[in-house]
């Protein structure tokens, strides 16, 4: 399974205005926001977590952290984890730092923390570290259909 050649099949197959940047390898949040130029916020953190017995992905701005806390309400479970880097190649099909906001391409239910919904714009890693693919939030909502959350914090 290759995700990048995934996301932009679903891409185009659902006529979505996509910019692609090749850029050099990033594996943080922030240094993907200075190599694409663009701002902190409008970066997609894509986490791979395990809940009980299932994986799921969660998808929050690059500029908050994650609230296990609040992940665990909403999911009704007492215990999660960040998945292993050989769960993420198995399950993502790339390694931790490349992973993507489009959980259905894995068969993955996928939670948007509502700290993105401010913004116009997302940009993401499409489980390649040297590439940046940027959509309109809006395009991405109506293909991934993630659950909205609030689980992130500062």
């Amino acid at each position: 399974m290759n995700p990048y050649e995934s996301i932009i099949g679903v891409l185009k197959a659902n006529s979505i205005d996509y910019l692609e940047i090749d850029h050099d390898p990033v594996y943080t949040s922030v240094e993907a926001a200075k190599v694409r130029g663009l701002s902190l916020d409008e970066g997609a953190k894509s986490l791979l977590l395990k809940a009980k017995d299932k994986f799921i992905l969660v998808v929050l701005s690059g500029s908050k952290k994650l609230d296990s806390k609040k992940l665990k309400k909403v999911l009704g479970v007492k215990d999660i984890r960040f998945a292993s880097p050989a769960e993420v190649k198995d399950k993502m099909g790339c390694v931790v730092g490349a992973c993507y906001p489009f959980g259905s391409v894995v068969q993955l239910e996928t939670y948007l923390d509502n700290s993105l919904l401010a913004q116009s714009n997302i940009s993401f890693n499409p489980g390649l570290h040297h590439k940046s693919v940027k959509i309109k939030l809006s395009d991405y909502l109506l293909v991934e259909k993630p659950l909205r959350v609030d689980v992130s914090v500062q």
